[in-house]
């Protein structure tokens, strides 16, 4: 529990503090992107809420992983890394590449615009916007400091 606490560890770097905040802050915008898609299905809209209890699980184990890299652990932060920034960086902007692929255009975007889109795309921009900001902190200067002194077991004094 001690690493679920949000305020900062002793010794630990304002980047990986603002990293984990930002990966909290990702899986908000989860979060409430999946309310908005469970309810948008439970009042007759097309999409599928299909998938929750996986991203439930998902959204926990990340929580669990982010806590993890604030303590200071490589493997924390590699995986939040790779299968976060990418493999979830991926499946965050596959569909509207996808769509773009199709044939249609920006400009299309609004046009066909429904509900669900109107609140849903907002949330993934800031879940995006969370995830490339939280990599970015992840891997400063002075988060490579800390991971690197983590792993050796050196102490560091706050800065």
């Amino acid at each position: 529990m001690k690493a679920l606490k949000l305020s900062p560890r002793p010794g630990m770097p304002r980047e990986v503090q603002a990293s984990f905040l930002l990966w909290l802050a990702a899986v908000g915008a989860g979060i409430l992107e999946t309310i908005v898609r469970v309810l948008y299905s439970l009042s007759g809209g097309s999409d599928s809420a299909n998938g929750l209890v996986v991203r439930v699980i998902v959204y926990a184990v990340v929580i669990y992983i982010a806590a993890q890299m604030r303590l200071g652990k490589r493997w924390a932060r590699i995986a939040l890394a790779v299968v976060l920034g990418g493999i979830g960086t991926l499946s965050l902007v596959i569909d509207p590449i996808s769509w773009l692929a199709g044939g249609n255009s920006l400009g299309e975007v609004f046009t066909q615009a429904d509900l669900l889109f109107v609140f849903v795309a907002p949330v993934r921009a800031v879940h995006l916007a969370a995830v490339v900001a939280a990599l970015v902190f992840m891997f400063s200067p002075a988060a490579n400091t800390y991971f690197r002194a983590a792993g050796s077991g050196t102490r560091l004094t706050s800065g």
